[in-house]
């Protein structure tokens, strides 16, 4: 059969390069499509994505390895033509990603910088988290990196005082004027409080009973490269939202190796110390 002559056709072109060249190949070919869906994971572009991706491979598979050159002429001058057409369009289908990917980029160091000063901060943080988790008093804490924050700061109400428990209890109590927002948390300083962050979309939520503080959380965390934490006022579980990701339901255990995992502080001893009284 002709069809079959062309799929064996096909593979012996494939064997008859060097195999080091067609593993390295394939191997690349993976990693980039590995990467770009683990990127959209858990966005509204991983189903688009998918589907597209699917339309391709399958139109593909039609046009170019079952049609001969005598058949399937007005699909295949379509297909020509369509792949130009389809480019344009996933650009922008995909223009949120796609900035977000590129801001990404140009923010990622090629080592984290970590230290003391992050160590200082994650300490800080758990001690007062664990202190909100037990009395459920709402927080919600930003801890810049890279991605400067300067155009949400201006909206808030500037501190620019050094991170320590005592402050970050002092303004999350409830009846304080700056408790409602979020605080944002640089190079050791609380720069600013009662900060408004923007929401994320509900599907974009994986627990649709979530408040606006994990809403807050998630859209703050899918525009730039900071770590939220997020203290519930219903329930006191503590979450770490990042790149778009939430999760929820940390011990202060867990948060305060998250945090100093993800800060490349290093390494945390077992034992969070325990929150001082109100």
């Amino acid at each position: 059969m002709p069809t079959f002559e062309r799929v064996e056709r096909l593979f012996q072109r494939i064997g008859s390069y060097p195999w080091w060249e067609t593993a390295l190949e394939f191997t690349i070919i993976f990693v980039v499509v590995y990467a770009i869906f683990r990127f959209v994971r858990g966005t509204r572009a991983a189903g688009a994505l998918k589907g597209t991706l699917l339309l391709i491979v399958m139109a593909t598979l039609l046009v170019r390895v079952l049609g001969q050159q005598e058949t399937f002429q007005r699909l295949r001058f379509l297909y020509d033509n369509f792949l130009t057409f389809l480019a344009v369009t996933l650009i922008v289908v995909f223009q949120p990603e796609l900035r977000r990917g590129l801001i990404r980029l140009g923010e990622a160091p090629i080592i984290r910088r970590g230290g003391a000063a992050a160590g200082t901060v994650a300490d800080a943080v758990t001690d007062a988290c664990t202190y909100f988790s037990r009395a459920k008093f709402g927080a919600l804490i930003v801890l810049e990196r890279d991605t400067k924050l300067r155009t949400l700061t201006e909206g808030g109400t500037e501190l620019n005082a050094r991170v320590s428990s005592r402050l970050l209890k002092t303004i999350f109590f409830p009846g304080s004027a700056l408790h409602d927002l979020a605080v944002i948390i640089s190079h050791g300083l609380i720069t600013s409080a009662s900060v408004q962050l923007p929401l994320a979309e509900p599907e974009d939520m994986p627990d649709p009973t979530l408040g606006s503080r994990h809403r807050a959380a998630v859209g703050l965390s899918k525009e730039c490269d900071a770590i939220i934490v997020v203290v519930s006022e219903e329930t006191g579980h503590i979450s770490i939202a990042e790149r778009g990701r939430l999760i929820t339901n940390l011990s202060p255990e867990t948060l305060k190796s998250e945090l100093y995992r993800r800060l490349g502080v290093g390494t945390v001893a077992v034992k969070t110390e325990t929150a001082s009284a109100a």
